[in-house]
């Protein structure tokens, strides 16, 4: 891509379409990124590549991920703690909801008030001992006092007994037990496995294709997996964080966030197309990322949530400004799609942070729990799928893209919920029918928005499909040499790319590659005659660098060929045996009627007679000889015209003018030698029959495959339009028509009829 880039002059030069066909040798094409070709063409190590020190490193790093997760869910479901489950109350102390102690179920719906040990000092649970993060905490003093909540309810489970104390002043000894695996849930194995996949799917790119771009990609999968670690972990909160996660938490998601935001901004400067002054921008990124991160996380940031709820939007604005930069100096679909994606994003985020500061300045206990434990979680998981999707984007599923954007407006439903919670005081039924009335309407416009830039909106209809495939079959077939250019026009009518090449190297398949943005596709062998060398078809930004290519138009280009080898071979077998059939027509005719004329020429019994039969015999020569042939050059044909209308016209003593001109010596099929030998012979007849004329003149004229044939004469005829069209005039339009014509009779000054046969694209027509 830095090739491609470095090759345009101007950013104005980018915006030009290339022209429609090039062919490619040994020296790179201007217009085309020579590494692409020389990594996916004619390859067979896709393999091979994977063998040595990155196979090797995969799958350590597989099996560290594997190891540390079940190492992880071991650790948690050996963390003690108080077989109960609290909810807080409008007030924000802890209430027990359940519990399978004994001991405890007789208090269920008590608010706690303490939870002591002999050893250790008491601890007055609120609503800040089950709120699971601290990284969503907008109040300092609120984040500390978390943090140090769970820390002691941490120390105090460890020992063997707690005595908790209720609002009713009871007092019950709990002795903690492990959680147990099967208390770990079920968000905690889809967050954690969501994380394994994020983890490993950034190892596998970055592995794949070591370069910036994919250890940036890498660095955002690992911050994010880290997230969704946390996450999982939290979910499994009953009463306080186990061991250091409450002290870890805010530091390591503030790291997770910055990284993301600064790894986002610094992948955008790079690709697809490497901005100007990108050095700058990435470096300006990270500096303010670490000038924020560092001091947030070692606590003496003031307002370090808003620091870095406004340091992650303002990296996905800029991320957003640069795809559109980036856009305009290389029209580059995966720009489009990635900005809308990247819009979507930075809109969830500041909802979901609004909704959040909101919650937390109007303190409603149960909506800062919420919000604490839902929106988070949905926001997260959407931006992974965001980053599952990214390297496969072309490749993907619709199943997986759908998932995104359920996913964003996930986030937005549970936003706008806690919101009209919040500030409008709505009840939970009332909000929740709101926000998801909402919600779905965003999503309905958001959907098609996002998603008609990577899916496939075909231009050309199926008739018109159908009919393109045909004529460019018997193209093929006329013109082997041809092939490969007539297939790119049929591409570029389908897909309108910026860019169409041939190069000389043969690709395996059909495939898409680059992000989306090129379709590669071998050239096939589709006539015995066409010469047989390795080439491929490379196809460049689809819809005019608005859309990208995707699996859907490597499989329906794989069709259209396939299609294409059949109609050529249909087309071939239909010639075959048309001519098969003329030869035995004209053969049965030569061998039968002919000799019948022969004998009756020679008996004939008058030296008129014996001229007319001499005549008719010369005609069915004519005819069969044009049986016979499989085509006639244009040349030779209006020789033969020549000589039988001159013989034809002289015989009625009427003068032939005879006027022929033609750029090429094209090659005529028998049905349009065979048809416009006909329309010249009844345009004559009626002359000499109907119109008693006594000079015809003809002019045949063919220039840019659009034949203009006028036949004039000077007789009686008058008012063409009140003619009635019989077999022989009927006939003449018939077969114009068949040949993709028109015909026109009129009146010439001071007497005579002119008819006038147009056939714009002769070639068109069989």
């Amino acid at each position: 891509m830095d090739r491609f880039a470095s090759q345009h002059g101007t950013p104005s030069d980018l915006l030009e379409p290339p022209p429609p066909l090039r062919r490619r040798g040994a020296a790179p094409d201007s217009l085309l990124d020579s590494r692409l070709i020389e990594q996916t063409l004619g390859r067979v190590e896709h393999l091979a590549r994977w063998m040595g020190w990155r196979l090797r490193f995969l799958v350590v790093a597989a099996l560290a991920g594997c190891i540390g997760v079940l190492l992880l869910a071991r650790w948690a479901s050996g963390t003690p703690q108080v077989p109960a489950e609290w909810v807080a109350t409008a007030t924000g102390q802890l209430q027990l909801a359940r519990s399978t102690d004994p001991n405890l179920k007789p208090h269920v719906g008590q608010v706690l008030s303490s939870v002591s040990s002999p050893r250790l000092r008491t601890v007055s649970p609120d609503l800040l001992a089950i709120t699971p993060s601290a990284r969503w905490i907008t109040d300092n003093a609120d984040r500390l006092r978390q943090q140090a909540m769970h820390s002691q309810l941490d120390e105090l489970l460890a020992q063997p007994r707690v005595h908790l104390t209720f609002a009713d002043a009871s007092t019950v000894d709990v002795e903690p037990v492990p959680r147990g695996i099967a208390s770990l849930g079920a968000l905690f194995w889809l967050l954690t496995g969501l994380g394994l996949v994020v983890y490993m799917v950034g190892m596998i790119v970055v592995l794949a294709s070591p370069s910036t771009r994919t250890l940036l990609y890498t660095a955002m999968c690992a911050s994010q997996a880290g997230n969704l670690i946390f996450l999982a972990l939290e979910s499994t909160l009953v009463l306080g964080l186990p061991g250091p996660l409450s002290q870890l938490d805010f530091p390591l998601r503030v790291a997770f966030d910055l990284i993301t935001g600064a790894a986002v901004v610094h992948a955008a400067a790079l690709h697809p197309r490497r901005v100007p002054a990108c050095t700058t921008i990435a470096w300006a990124a990270w500096i303010s990322m670490i000038a924020i991160g560092v001091p947030a996380a070692s606590g003496v940031l003031h307002e370090a949530w808003w620091w870095t709820q406004g340091a992650v939007a303002a990296a996905g604005v800029l991320t957003v400004a640069l795809l559109v930069w980036s856009y305009r100096l290389l029209r580059h679909p995966f720009a489009i799609v990635m900005r809308r994606f990247g819009l979507m994003a930075v809109s969830t985020w500041v909802l979901l942070t609004v909704a959040v500061a909101i919650a937390s300045a109007d303190r409603v206990p149960s909506v800062q729990q919420q919000v604490a434990e839902v929106g988070p979680v949905i926001w997260y998981v959407f931006l992974t799928s965001l980053l599952l999707l990214m390297p496969f984007l072309s490749k993907s599923q619709q199943v997986m893209r759908e998932f995104s954007l359920l996913a964003a407006i996930s986030t937005v439903a549970t936003s706008l919920d806690l919101l009209f919670v919040a500030v409008f005081s709505f009840g939970q039924f009332t909000s929740v029918t709101l926000a998801l009335f909402l919600s779905l309407g965003l999503y309905a416009g958001a959907r098609e928005w996002v998603l008609n830039r990577v899916r496939s909106r075909n231009m050309l209809t199926t008739e018109r499909m159908f009919e393109k495939l045909y004529r460019i079959a018997r193209e093929v077939e006329a013109h082997p040499d041809r092939s490969p250019s007539l297939l790119v026009q049929l591409l570029q009518e389908l897909f309108e790319p910026l860019e169409a090449v041939v190069v000389d190297k043969r690709s395996l398949t059909v495939r898409v590659v680059s992000d989306g943005s090129t379709l590669m596709l071998p050239v096939p062998a589709l006539t015995d005659k066409q010469v047989s060398t390795p080439a491929s078809i490379v196809m460049r930004f689809a819809n005019r660098g608005q859309r990208l290519f995707t699996s859907d138009d490597a499989r329906l280009t794989d069709r259209i060929v396939e299609q294409l080898c059949r109609a050529v071979a249909f087309d071939r077998a239909v010639e075959q045996g048309r001519s098969e059939e003329r030869l035995r027509i004209a053969q049965d005719l030569h061998d039968d009627i002919g000799a019948r004329l022969l004998t009756l020429m020679y008996k004939a019994q008058s030296p008129e007679m014996e001229d007319y039969v001499r005549h008719t015999l010369q005609d069915l020569k004519t005819l069969t000889r044009g049986l016979a042939a499989p085509n006639h050059p244009l040349s030779h044909a209006a020789g033969e015209w020549k000589a039988d209308l001159t013989q034809r016209l002289t015989a009625a003593q009427v003068h032939l003018g005879w006027h022929l001109t033609f750029d090429r010596d094209i090659s005529l099929t028998v049905v349009q030698w065979s048809g416009l030998t006909r329309v010249m012979r009844e345009l004559c007849s009626n002359a000499i029959a109907h119109a008693e004329a006594t000079r015809v003149d003809i002019d045949f004229h063919l220039a840019d495959d659009r034949l203009d044939l006028t036949v004039a004469d000077n007789g009686q005829g008058r008012n063409p339009q009140a003619w009635a069209h019989g077999l022989g005039l009927g006939g003449v339009r018939k077969r114009v028509k068949q040949l993709g014509g028109e015909v026109e009779w009129r009146e010439i000054d001071p007497q005579g009829i002119r008819c006038q046969v147009i056939i714009k694209r002769l070639s068109e027509r069989p």
